[in-house]
């Protein structure tokens, strides 16, 4: 590796906004393997899959219906 780069011609990254936020989330281990067996069916990792499907959720504003009794 050399001891000095020139980075007086860099452009900020334009993706940067777009990148994916890393966090800790628990699910059950049925949801987990649910999505990890759809992984397999579409060759899509499945993490990928739970994001996909909570930006679309996100997109349409689902709302969870929920009677605590």
């Amino acid at each position: 590796m050399r001891e000095q780069y020139d980075f007086s011609n860099s452009v900020p990254n334009p993706y940067v906004k777009k990148n994916k936020k890393q966090i800790t989330i628990r699910l059950d281990e049925d949801v987990v393997s649910y999505f990890k067996s759809l992984s397999e069916e579409n060759g899509v990792p499945y993490q990928n899959l739970i994001n996909l499907y909570l930006k679309d959720c996100a997109i349409k504003h689902k709302e969870l219906k929920m009677n605590w009794k």
